[in-house]
């Protein structure tokens, strides 16, 4: 990744980009929810304000991925990563990588244990960076997504 690669925490002019790569990619495999509206229309209400983060990828200046540490409320789990999304022309280089890196340490950094993450197995390269960044699979908990059908989780 070259010097003009940075990641950020949110902020409101982020506001639309982290709408807008979510969903690109929720769109394209499946269909928005209502826990995905919630998130997206509300980062700061929804995300912030109960002591998550947003991290927001840039290349050049331009918002290209963004992911999410939701306070999760399965016992056991201190946050959910959640919303990661790269733009389709950033893909292949690595971002979304980096962005997971900065998603663990950040949770670290505000005294996690455990994190957790759902996804969908149709979603190959998303499954095979969570195991490259140490995440197993788990016994699933009932999930409000309907397109969730994996479970995983990170023990620091």
């Amino acid at each position: 990744m070259d010097a003009s690669f940075t990641i950020v925490p949110y902020s409101e002019a982020y506001k639309d980009a982290f709408r807008l790569l979510n969903e690109e990619w929720i769109i394209k495999y499946f269909q928005i929810e209502e826990m995905d509206r919630l998130a997206l229309h509300d980062p700061q209400g929804y995300i912030l304000d109960k002591g998550g983060y947003i991290a927001v990828a840039l290349l050049n200046g331009i918002p290209v991925g963004v992911c999410a540490l939701i306070p999760c409320p399965y016992e056991g789990y201190d946050f959910e990563l959640s919303k990661m999304g790269v733009s389709p022309t950033a893909q292949g280089k690595g971002i979304g990588k980096l962005l997971g890196l900065h998603i663990i340490e950040k949770a670290k950094q505000l005294g996690a244990k455990k994190i957790f993450l759902e996804s969908n197995r149709k979603l190959a390269p998303a499954l095979a960076l969570y195991k490259k960044l140490g995440f197993i699979e788990m016994a699933k908990v009932a999930s409000p997504y309907a397109r969730s059908d994996i479970q995983m989780e990170l023990s620091f």
